[in-house]
């Protein structure tokens, strides 16, 4: 059998994760590694519109399938993904990152290439790139194969990106060593524990458990991000125990669960009673560890009680001033799942439909729309939530049962959420892709259109269409020239992108809303909805409130 090269081998040791995708735009001094993907049968190349979406796409396809792959060429290339690759970090997602170098024969000469800056400094961007991961490496035929082993468990291990160079030159020559067969991303044990940490950790959190009268766990996304949302949910039943979810991570637990009572975020919960089971609560129980940002907290007015807090964290677990280390998460919850005694009783949950607003020819409202789409998800599929007034709402709407989410609300990067959905929808096996964005986010990335027709994709997009950038009124004020949008008839787009066989319809009026829908439950196709939502909706928030986020006035002297 032929020695596979750098890049074949690099590639084909990746896609044994469990990724049959790479998304990337093509360049010259990558064409090694872009040569290699039509070499792996494993693997399918992905030509995104540019390299930020290539990256916002591989954020969401790791969303799914626990890791990706996205390549770019050398520093044009990496550094136009650089912010997507970020986001992946702030999400705690294993983007491997691949880039191109030029030859060292070219670096050795001394010689000017094209993509640097007039100088010989062909590694000036590793450390760019290399600080958007958590781990990184220049591969050689010498040293790929331990490397790459290096790379992948410390990837896995952080659940972060890693970036990962091939010169040109390097990548076709064969490596050196032994080959790794390896195992998908679902087999890896991803985190070791040291026993007698684990051991202590497990039993003070169940004698804080066992004393509390009214616990609630508060379930974060990074036990998706490890694999263990559903060991997550299995602990949360048999403890018996009211569970909610900060709006970093919606779509973690199955809200239809009888122990989910819905989103905390201060202020800005779902409920009066989600907030008061949540601050009233004698022990809170942090699985994943809670992010609080102000768009988490409700501008910090989280009301937690640190000496009533367990927070277990990703290898790390703190309970008071008591804190326990080398524990992965999936070892605890796994000897909790065991010992828990149930809390007895039934947990008080009101978890009600947003109630249907307007009919017939009523203007479409956020009040009409989102009770609406609510209605026709169904088990399986994925909401993708793009940053922006839609979030606010969406974050709040109870999810039926087996409807999971994905949104960007930590990073918060407009224009995610439409290069993330087609990501979404080339990772899942089965159920529908919905994605809710604002006009302005969608304005930033449609041309990722383009590729969902050219794959043969089947999302459902909904494009609030208000002609500004809402969100920013809503945070700031109204009437800024800098926040009107460019006037673009959207329906009219996957045709011209070639997206073809799509529903593409603009709605206005309730009426015409439950037509699409009904339109849309009735095909298995893709679908794109132009909405027309009032932008006197973007109301600017009190000025208190405002101020409560940014801390720009001189405070009181009280």
């Amino acid at each position: 059998m032929k020695t596979p090269t750098v890049a074949q081998y690099t590639l084909s040791r990746l896609a044994q994760l469990g990724i049959d995708k790479i998304f990337g735009v093509p360049g010259d001094y990558a064409f090694s590694i872009d040569d290699a993907v039509e070499q792996v049968p494993a693997l399918e190349w992905v030509a995104s519109a540019n390299e930020l979406n290539a990256a916002y796409a591989a954020d969401g396809y790791a969303r799914v399938r626990g890791a990706a792959l996205l390549t770019t060429t050398y520093g044009v290339g990496e550094l136009s993904a650089i912010n997507g690759v970020m986001g992946s970090k702030a999400h705690r997602l294993p983007v491997f990152h691949l880039t191109g170098l030029p030859s060292e024969r070219i670096q050795r000469l001394g010689l000017l290439t094209h993509h640097n800056l007039g100088d010989v400094d062909y590694d000036r961007f590793q450390p760019i790139s290399g600080a958007a991961a958590c781990v990184s490496a220049v591969l050689t035929p010498d040293n790929c194969i331990d490397e790459l082993e290096r790379v992948i468990r410390e990837a896995l291990r952080q659940s972060k990106p890693a970036h990962i160079v091939i010169s040109e030159v390097n990548g076709i020559q064969p490596v050196i060593g032994t080959p790794v067969a390896g195992k998908s991303i679902s087999e890896i044990k991803r985190q070791q524990s040291v026993p007698q940490e684990l051991d202590a950790a497990v039993a003070a959190i169940l004698k804080r458990l066992a004393a509390a009268k009214n616990p609630v766990a508060l379930v974060t996304a990074l036990t998706s991000r490890y694999g263990i949302n559903g060991m997550a949910s299995e602990f949360v039943t048999k403890a018996n125990i009211p569970a909610a979810l900060t709006p970093n991570d919606k779509g973690v637990l199955d809200e239809s669960l009888p122990q989910y009572v819905g989103l905390y975020a201060g202020i800005w919960s779902s409920s009066a009673a989600v907030q008061n089971a949540v601050e009233s609560a004698d022990l809170v129980l942090d699985i994943g560890g809670i992010i609080p940002t102000e768009l988490n907290t409700g501008m910090w007015t989280e009301k937690l009680d640190p000496g009533k807090l367990i927070s277990i964290n990703d290898n790390w677990v703190r309970i008071g001033t008591k804190v326990f280390v080398n524990t992965a998460i999936d070892d605890v919850l796994s000897a909790l799942i065991k010992k828990v005694t149930p809390l007895p009783g039934k947990v008080a949950s009101a978890k009600d439909l947003l109630p249907l607003a307007g009919n017939g020819g009523d203007p479409l409202s956020s009040a009409s729309f989102y009770p609406r789409l609510q209605r026709v998800l169904k088990s399986g599929d994925t909401l993708v939530i793009e940053t922006g007034t839609c979030m606010t709402h969406l974050n709040k709407m109870l999810l039926p049962g087996g409807v999971g989410a994905e949104g960007q609300g930590l990073w918060g990067s407009i224009g995610w959420a439409t290069p993330a959905a087609f990501g979404v929808a080339m990772a899942k096996t089965s159920g529908r892709t919905w994605l809710v964005t604002g006009d302005g986010s969608h304005q930033l990335t449609l041309n990722e259109l383009a590729a969902m027709g050219r794959y043969g994709v089947k999302p459902v997009i909904f494009v609030l269409n208000n002609g500004l950038f809402g969100v920013e009124d809503v945070i700031s004020e109204r009437g800024h020239g800098y926040d009107d949008l460019a006037a673009v008839n959207y329906h009219l787009l996957p045709e011209a992108f070639g997206c073809k066989g799509w529903i593409s319809a603009k709605v206005g009026t309730v009426a015409e809303l439950e037509e699409i829908l009904a339109k849309i439950e009735s095909s298995t196709g893709a679908a794109y909805i132009e909405v027309m939502i009032p932008n006197e909706e973007s109301q600017p928030l009190p000025g208190n409130v405002i101020d409560s986020g940014y801390k720009l006035l001189t405070p009181s002297a009280d």
